[in-house]
């Protein structure tokens, strides 16, 4: 048993290095590499590569042959090949088979994974499962009963989870156009 949840906690630890900063998913193959060394899945870099309808209905700057990293905002400059010329990570997509494999050998759901290991400190052994509302904390099914939750407003933890990856997601593209917008600006006043 502790074996198994030691190899529980090293997949939820490499699960989190094989997360796209785009989509917030695992990588989807294939997976390209940028000069400063992050990975994205390359549908995503494609998609920060591709001008936006803003860009488009303001007849700014459609195709600049450039974006930046969204993990350290160093610039990526593309050849005529556009995001098709980027190498693609052959290391990580052969980590993220061998990681998909074991999560099928081991038949554990792969976003349950990290929620899986906590526990409540009020309830020995009880699992945090949900998340107040209220007081913005994970906690569980027992603290809503009989603890100090029994007032609060909860919902199911893997809900709010997935709630708030998918905020991330638009949060994430958000900053990316607007970095893109101020680097447009910033050339044009260059100029």
């Amino acid at each position: 048993m502790e074996a198994t949840l030691g190899l529980q906690v090293s997949l939820a630890s490499l699960e989190k290095q094989l997360i796209c900063p785009i989509c917030l998913e695992i990588f989807n193959k294939p997976v390209v590499i940028l000069p400063c060394q992050h990975n994205l899945c390359r549908k995503c870099a494609n998609e920060l590569y591709q001008p936006s309808l803003f860009q488009a209905r303001t007849s700014m700057l459609v195709n600049s042959g450039r974006f930046r990293c969204p993990s350290c905002r160093h610039e990526v400059v593309l050849d005529r090949h556009g995001v098709y010329g980027l190498q693609r990570n052959l290391l990580v997509e052969n980590i993220i088979d061998v990681y998909k494999q074991e999560l099928a050998r081991q038949s554990l759901p792969r976003t349950s994974l990290c929620l899986a290991q906590a526990t409540c400190v009020d309830h020995e052994g009880e699992k945090v499962n949900i998340y107040c509302l209220s007081c913005r904390v994970p906690t569980c099914s027992l603290c809503k009963v009989f603890g100090a939750h029994q007032s609060c407003r909860v919902a199911p933890l893997a809900d709010v989870y997935q709630q708030q990856k998918v905020g991330m997601k638009y949060l994430t593209k958000f900053w990316i156009f607007n970095d893109s917008l101020a680097s447009h600006c910033e050339r044009e006043s260059r100029s």
